[in-house]
């Protein structure tokens, strides 16, 4: 009785379509899929091989060199070439050939290196002198480098930049060429120069003519330009110096 039970229970639970087919068409089933598995995995598998033999070929194709002259020709000189070498310009191994060389520097690259010296060797404050002197030495030639370094060092400019509290600002208004002087330029520029003497503050503002010759060289990482600071010459035009406790900087303003 309970055995019936149970058997009616069970076929109600199932599906219609399951209690009238046959146990083979669920083995066939089965069959398909297992085929189609198969099918499936060796389709993958000639494809792993496929790749497997192409990152073979070009792992062993020997590799390309190049060789660039000095007018900026590339020419192929190894690699899956033929016995003909083939030559190809590019712009850019042009460009690198030409800059390894060296070309001649551009007026806009002698002005830009004139106001660089200038705002370094020029504007200061006690916390940024060492850095910004650095700067300015480093755009200058061996031999005026080692004259400033031997100045810089007998004015102990430094200890009196950090000593009275010195701060200089300066804002460059015009840079030309000379004309007949090959790199010389002539700036106009204003600094305005603070500092602390004796609990009170005084105020320099000062308009100076800047003269400064360059020289040409071999262009470097150091010296990408190709331009260095050979001839440094300051001529102070107008100033005056205001003495109080606060001052309003005009040149700030105006910057």
């Amino acid at each position: 009785m309970f055995h019936r039970v149970r058997t009616k229970e069970s076929s109600e639970v199932l599906p219609e379509k399951t209690r009238y087919t046959k146990y083979y068409e669920h083995d066939g089933q089965l069959r398909a899929y297992a085929n189609r598995s198969m099918v499936m995995a060796g389709l993958f598998g000639v494809i792993a091989f496929m790749s497997l033999g192409f990152a073979i070929y070009v792992r062993l194709q020997p590799a390309t060199v190049i060789r660039v002259s000095a007018d900026g020709e590339a020419t192929v000189v190894g690699g899956g070439q033929p016995a003909s070498q083939t030559t190809v310009t590019t712009g850019l191994l042009g460009v690198q050939a030409a800059s390894s060389v060296g070309t001649a520097p551009t007026d806009i690259e002698g002005r830009a290196v004139v106001r660089k010296f200038l705002e370094s060797y020029m504007r200061y404050t006690p916390t940024s002198v060492d850095k910004n002197l650095a700067d300015a030495l480093n755009l200058m030639t061996a031999n005026l480098r080692m004259y400033s370094l031997n100045l810089l060092r007998d004015q102990d400019l430094v200890g009196k930049i950090r000593e009275e509290q010195i701060t200089s600002s300066f804002k460059i208004r015009s840079i030309e060429p000379l004309p007949g002087q090959p790199w010389t330029y002539q700036a106009f520029g204003v600094k305005e120069v603070h500092r602390i003497r004796n609990k009170s503050e005084f105020t320099d503002r000062l308009v100076g003519k800047y003269q400064v010759r360059l020289i040409q060289e071999r262009r470097s990482e150091r010296v990408p330009s190709g331009l260095l600071v050979a001839e440094y010459r300051e001529e102070q035009m107008v100033g005056d110096r205001d003495i109080g406790l606060l001052q309003e900087s005009t040149l700030l303003e105006n910057r």
